[in-house]
C-alpha cells in the first residue's frame, strides 16, 4: 500500500471509528442466580460420583470380578456420555436454567467506557501513598511491579493446552520470585464486551485502581515465556515514560505496519495518563459490529494487516499514529527482547549456551520468547501444533535449567521433562548458593548490550 493512498484512506476514515456504549443502569449487573449456583454444585457432585464409578470399574478389572462383558460395556458407555455432557456444560458460558439476559444495558448513543471517568488519579494516589507508608511504591530501590497474565475461563479445546498453560505460569512465577515481582493470574472476563484480545484492558485498569502501591503493571501473554531468568529490567531508562512496549520507530512511523509494536508484553505506569490512554483505546474493542467495523478501518490504514475484526495491537498502533500526543510518553524498546519472536530463537538455544550466558536479554540470550501464532489452548493456529508444542517445551526447559542449576539439576535435554544431577551434594552447601544463586546478579553475568 503506497503512502499516498494510505494517507487518503486514513483521512477518509480517521473520524469514523465506531463506538458503542456501556451505560449501566442501576442494579443492571445482577448477582449470580441461586439456581445456577445449585446447578454447578450438582455438577460437582456428579463428577465426584463419576470418579467413584471409574474407581469401581478399575478395581473390578484389577481383582477379576466378572459382571459380564455386555453389562460392563454399557456402564462404560454411560459413564463416557455423562462425563462428556458435564464437561460440555462446564465449557459453556450459558446455563439452561438461567434466563438469557445481558449483564449490562447498552445505549448506542454514547461511547463505550471501561468505567466511571477518573480525573485526579495522580493526586489521589500520591495522597494514598503518603497515608499508607507501609505500602511503598518503591521497594529496595526498585519500583514495585505487578505482572498480570491470564487465560480463558474455560478448559482448553486441546487438553494438552492446559498442561502448557501450567508450564507458562510456572515459568512466570519463577522469574517473579527471583526478581521480587508480584504476580496476578486472571481467568475471569471482567467485561464480556471485551473478550479475546481485549480482555487485558479492564483487568489492567482494575489493578491500577485497586493497587495504588504498584508503580508498574506489566501485562504478559500466556504464550510468552521468560527465557533469560537473570535479566534485570532497566527501569531507570523509563523515568520520563508511562508506556514501555517492544517496537520499532521505522515500522511504526514510516511503514505504518500492523506489527510495528507487540502488545504481548508491555508496561503501564500506574498514573492518570495510563487511565486516559485505556479510555481512548477501549472503544474499538466491544465485540460484534463495533469490533468488526473497527477492524475494517484498521485494515485500511495499517500496512500488511489482514482483514479481521479489531485487535488490541492494531488499535493501539492506530491510536499512536492518529493521536501523536500519546507518543510523548511511549518508549519503544528494542535494545532487548521484551518480545522475542519464537521461530527464530528456539532452535538456537544450544548455540546460545555454548557462546553466551544469561543476563543479556537480546538476540544472544532472549529475555522473552513469545509464541505468536501458536494457540496450544485453541483448536487452530498459524503453525502445526506439533512444532509449537515441541518449541514451547524447549523454551520452558531452557529457562528451567537456569532455575534448577542452583539445586544441582538440569533437564536431560531441551525436549525432555526428566532431570539429571549435575553436581554432588556437599557438607558446605552455602558455597553453591554464593556461586549459583541467580538472584545475586554477578557483574560477570549481567553485562549490558554493547
Amino acid at each position: 500500500m503506497g503512502q499516498d493512498s494510505l494517507s487518503a484512506q486514513k483521512r477518509a476514515t480517521a473520524t469514523a471509528l465506531p463506538t458503542t456504549t456501556a451505560s449501566p443502569a442501576p442494579n443492571a449487573r445482577r448477582n449470580l442466580p441461586r439456581s445456577r449456583q445449585i446447578s454447578k454444585t450438582f455438577n460437582n457432585i456428579k463428577i465426584t460420583i463419576l470418579c467413584g464409578f471409574v474407581t469401581i470399574l478399575v478395581l473390578r478389572g484389577t481383582i477379576g470380578v466378572n459382571l459380564g462383558s455386555s453389562d460392563a460395556d454399557a456402564v462404560n458407555q454411560n459413564l463416557i456420555e455423562e462425563t462428556n455432557r458435564i464437561l460440555a456444560e462446564i465449557r459453556s458460558d450459558s446455563d439452561p436454567n438461567e434466563p438469557d439476559e445481558p449483564d449490562i444495558a447498552l445505549n448506542a448513543s454514547s461511547s463505550f467506557s471501561l468505567g466511571p471517568k477518573i480525573r485526579n488519579w495522580d493526586r489521589e494516589r500520591q495522597q494514598w501513598l503518603q497515608n499508607n507508608p507501609e505500602y511503598p511504591n518503591v521497594v529496595r530501590g526498585k519500583p514495585r511491579i505487578l505482572l498480570l497474565t491470564g487465560s480463558p475461563p474455560k478448559p482448553c479445546d486441546n487438553p494438552i493446552g492446559d498442561h502448557y498453560l501450567l508450564k507458562s505460569i510456572k515459568n512466570k512465577i519463577d522469574y517473579c520470585r527471583i526478581h521480587g515481582i508480584e504476580i496476578v493470574y486472571n481467568i475471569a472476563h471482567l467485561d464480556k464486551e471485551l473478550a479475546g484480545y481485549w480482555a487485558k484492558l479492564p483487568m489492567i485498569r482494575r489493578l491500577m485502581l485497586s493497587h495504588p502501591e504498584v508503580e508498574w503493571i506489566w501485562w504478559m501473554d500466556s504464550d510468552a515465556f521468560f527465557t533469560d531468568m537473570v535479566f534485570e529490567l532497566p527501569f531507570s531508562k523509563y523515568e520520563n515514560y508511562n508506556l514501555v512496549i517492544h517496537g520499532y520507530p521505522d515500522l511504526l512511523f514510516e511503514q505504518k505496519s500492523w506489527i510495528a509494536i507487540n502488545t504481548g508484553s508491555f508496561f503501564f505506569r500506574n498514573c492518570q495518563w495510563s487511565l486516559d490512554l485505556l479510555d481512548d483505546w477501549a472503544p474499538m474493542g466491544p465485540k460484534g459490529p463495533i469490533r468488526e467495523e473497527a477492524g475494517r478501518i484498521l485494515t485500511a490504514n495499517l500496512k500488511g494487516r489482514p482483514a479481521f475484526e479489531a485487535d488490541d495491537q492494531s488499535a493501539l498502533i492506530y491510536l499512536l499514529l492518529s493521536k501523536k500526543v500519546w507518543m510523548e510518553k511511549v518508549f519503544l524498546e528494542n535494545s532487548y527482547y521484551l518480545h522475542g519472536y519464537w521461530a527464530g530463537l528456539v532452535d538456537r538455544y544450544e548455540e546460545m549456551v555454548e557462546k553466551y550466558h544469561p543476563g543479556l536479554g537480546d538476540e544472544r540470550w532472549p529475555f522473552v520468547t513469545h509464541f505468536v501464532g501458536c494457540k496450544p489452548c485453541g483448536s487452530y493456529g498459524d503453525y502445526p501444533v506439533e512444532r509449537c508444542l515441541s518449541s514451547m517445551e524447549r523454551a520452558f526447559n531452557f529457562a528451567d535449567n537456569q532455575v534448577l542449576k542452583l539445586y544441582g539439576f538440569s533437564h536431560r535435554g531441551l525436549l525432555s521433562p526428566k532431570i539429571k544431577r549435575i553436581r554432588n551434594e556437599t557438607v558446605t552447601p552455602l558455597e553453591f548458593v554464593d556461586k549459583f544463586d541467580i538472584r545475586r546478579h554477578h557483574p560477570s553475568t549481567t553485562e549490558s548490550k554493547s
